[in-house]
């Protein structure tokens, strides 16, 4: 039916390199950078924008960081949440500004699909009549609440441009990178793991590394027919021996969808020390807090740095207990 028609094979690996180009090229312009997902990025221009003249200017500077290519969109505004809807709805290469003063206004007519809800969510709004931002946002706050529970307690706020959070730029990422060529394709376990184990060997000597031991690893291939295959691990303890790396990782290659012409292993974050120093006699509760501040640190590394929060309680007096507390992000 459609002779022009041309499948192309997923490449998750290609694309993630293109997008960690993409934050490498914003923060080479000086734009601290908290990347949410592939296509999405917070940043704040205040650092810059005596360096370019301005905002808007700075903003100009971000669309040219990014390139052409990709039709980039930039949203700039006092919340988040607002910034997002205004690239959203901004034009492809075009910085769309909103005041604070115009945050409401401007969320008002926008549709429900911007907020962070699920498909079942917009559809019962939908039936409801309310089918803007401003609509929901002129609700009461507690029926929505018991209602949707936290998420449309959320999405309530996020409509109404409450505060939502500051941006958390991101830590300079070390690229540290090591690739195995094979002559022919190679669908071995055997063989696979001993180049997996070659590549560890490598990676843990590049002197890039400063001693510190890997906390999360990527396992990349370039498959036959020209599609990519990439798993990420996020060790439970930032560890050099390669011993405990092999563990980790080979187990990933048992779930290569076809034989490899390429393997690839890359370093995406390090931890911040070179060793692990022991006391003869631990202080009490020392070392339970030692290994809370470690798991928090595994999974910011996981998923983001929003995926650790504190319960704040804002209205102990409510009798609606989804407004008696919010989830605020965690610092330390």
């Amino acid at each position: 039916m459609c002779p022009e028609l041309e499948l192309v094979d997923q490449d998750p690996a290609t694309a993630e390199q293109a997008w960690e180009e993409i934050l490498r090229r914003l923060e080479d312009a000086g734009f601290a950078v908290e990347p949410v997902e592939a296509g999405t990025v917070y940043f704040e221009t205040k650092g810059v924008e005596r360096l370019y003249g301005g905002l808007e200017p700075a903003l100009k500077r971000s669309l040219a960081a990014v390139g052409t290519i990709w039709d980039p969109r930039a949203g700039a505004a006092e919340r988040r949440f607002a910034a997002l809807a205004a690239a959203n709805v901004a034009r492809p290469g075009q910085a769309l500004i909103v005041s604070d003063d115009h945050t409401r206004s401007f969320l008002a007519p926008l549709p429900l699909s911007l907020l962070p809800l699920e498909r079942e969510r917009y559809e019962e709004l939908e039936e409801l009549g309310v089918r803007t931002i401003g609509q929901l946002a002129g609700l009461p706050g507690g029926a929505v609440a018991e209602r949707w529970g936290p998420v449309g307690r959320r999405a309530w706020s996020l409509a109404r441009a409450d505060k939502d959070g500051r941006v958390a730029p991101r830590r300079p990422v070390t690229a540290l990178h090591e690739t195995l060529e094979f002559p022919e394709a190679v669908g071995n376990d055997l063989t696979l793991r001993r180049g997996l184990a070659v590549l560890i060997d490598r990676l843990l000597a590049r002197p890039e590394r400063t001693g510190r031991p890997p906390r999360k690893v990527a396992v990349w291939a370039r498959l036959v027919g020209g599609a990519s295959w990439r798993r990420t691990v996020t060790l439970r303890e930032p560890t050099a021996d390669p011993v405990r790396l092999r563990s980790a990782l080979s187990s990933k290659l048992a779930e290569l969808p076809a034989p490899a012409l390429k393997l690839r292993l890359e370093v995406s974050e390090l931890a911040d020390y070179t060793g692990e120093q022991l006391e003869l006699v631990a202080a009490e509760g020392e070392v339970v807090k030692g290994r809370l501040r470690e798991g928090l640190r595994q999974v910011r590394a996981a998923v983001g740095a929003g995926g650790v929060s504190t319960v704040v309680e804002v209205a102990p007096w409510s009798r609606i207990p989804e407004a008696r507390a919010l989830l605020v992000p965690r610092d330390d």
